[in-house]
């Protein structure tokens, strides 16, 4: 079975939860005056299209988000070590919220969150998925089975590992989104994530040398 099949009740709890929050959020941005808008009246501004970087993104990352999160609680429960945990949750916090930012932005652009059209294409390079891996990056089922099935510190290395991996495509992609978007509120998120994911990962490589592993 998938791992989209086995998400547990308390990721589906807090993803359902930080979504209704930010598209409320959204919402509320949605009817004040933008700055984007042309001439800077408080018209409203122009909604990305459907194949642009911004919607192709918000899209893409929100599902590579989610198994990030998904993985993070995996881990939280499979280990007593307060490092691992720690980073565990800031993952879950932030990408959760993130996510619901993104869903949010794709609500009130009246986009659909989901497509028929290959992951990846916005960027030029449209992937095929392989064993549950949707895009570059994120684990295989066999993968995640294998993070279920682990304990302590084999737990802890194998998570470290497969997130760094996650990490690293997801930093690309949203380089290439800050570089592409046609919203201000995609360009500052993906840079942001860009930034922030490029210090998690040299984070959990000293994480994993403490462990006496490798990459």
């Amino acid at each position: 079975m998938s791992s989209a099949g086995r998400t547990s009740p308390s990721l589906v709890w807090a993803g359902a939860v930080v979504f209704a929050v930010a598209v409320g959020l959204v919402l509320l941005m949605v009817v004040r005056p933008s700055a984007a808008s042309p001439s800077g009246s408080g018209g409203a501004a122009a909604v990305p299209a459907e194949g642009s970087a911004d919607v192709g993104f918000a899209r893409d990352m929100s599902v590579h988000h989610q198994q990030a999160v998904e993985m993070a609680f995996l881990v939280r429960d499979r280990t007593d070590d307060e490092a691992v945990r720690r980073l565990a949750y800031d993952i879950i916090n932030t990408q959760a919220n993130q996510r619901g930012m993104m869903l949010g932005w794709l609500e009130s652009w009246d986009r659909p969150k989901s497509s028929d059209r290959p992951p990846m294409e916005w960027m030029g390079h449209p992937v095929t998925a392989s064993d549950g891996s949707l895009m570059p990056g994120m684990a295989t089922d066999t993968q995640l089975d294998r993070l279920r099935a682990a304990r302590g510190k084999g737990a802890e290395v194998l998570f470290l590992r497969l997130m760094t991996v996650h990490h690293r495509a997801g930093a690309d992609m949203a380089q290439a989104a800050a570089g592409a978007a046609g919203t201000d509120e995609i360009t500052s998120l993906a840079a942001g994530m860009a930034r922030a994911q490029e210090s998690e990962i040299s984070l959990m490589a000293d994480m994993l040398k403490d462990r006496g592993a490798q990459p």
